[in-house]
């Protein structure tokens, strides 16, 4: 389903403004506890890619072709691969860290994803994520769900009423609640396998 996420200039320019506005600092976070060789699932259209230093060596996955060209740009000389998030096409145990920011909301099947990224986690390893997510409050869950059918279709995929956290969770993996933020429907946290 092609939608806002699917268009580079259209997407790059809705994240600007909540950068702008706070986002920026969370995904300065997402990207500085990165060490090694580090799968950034679902990089879109870059915007982690230069925000890396010297400890993290980031492989950029996602499943859209415009998107990667538009990483291309802001990163020239990151490798980039073609892929989904379900069916990752690298060996077992290839990296040290896997960074997810705003991306598990566009994933059609979560648990495999989450399957996939504690296989190609070595080790020790870590899962760095930054998502929105299922609110708590239940007013405002309901209103997700009700605005999700059409959120969805506008956005080409992304559902905000996903309950990311506890699939996290679900998938085998343990939250580090010391790195746990929480803020409206933002979360931001590491786990392990």
């Amino acid at each position: 389903m092609r939608g806002v996420e699917q268009i580079p200039a259209l997407y790059d320019a809705g994240l600007a403004l909540l950068e702008a506005t706070g986002l920026g600092r969370w995904r300065r976070w997402l990207v500085e506890g990165a060490r090694g060789r580090t799968l950034d699932l679902g990089c879109g259209t870059g915007r982690n890619l230069p925000l890396y230093d010297g400890r993290a060596r980031p492989v950029g996955l996602d499943p859209c072709i415009q998107t990667l060209r538009a990483a291309r740009r802001r990163a020239p000389g990151a490798p980039l691969v073609l892929g989904v998030a379900e069916r990752l096409p690298f060996r077992s145990g290839a990296f040290e860290t896997a960074v997810s920011g705003l991306v598990f909301c566009s994933v059609s099947d979560p648990p495999q994803a989450f399957s996939e990224a504690r296989r190609v986690l070595a080790p020790g390893g870590t899962l760095r994520m930054l998502e929105h997510v299922r609110a708590t409050s239940p007013l405002h869950a309901r209103l997700q769900d009700a605005f999700q059918p059409l959120w969805t279709r506008f956005t080409g995929g992304c559902r905000p009423n996903r309950d990311t956290e506890s699939a996290v969770r679900d998938a085998g993996f343990r939250v580090d609640e010391g790195s746990r933020r929480a803020q409206g429907t933002m979360r931001r946290f590491v786990a392990r396998p």
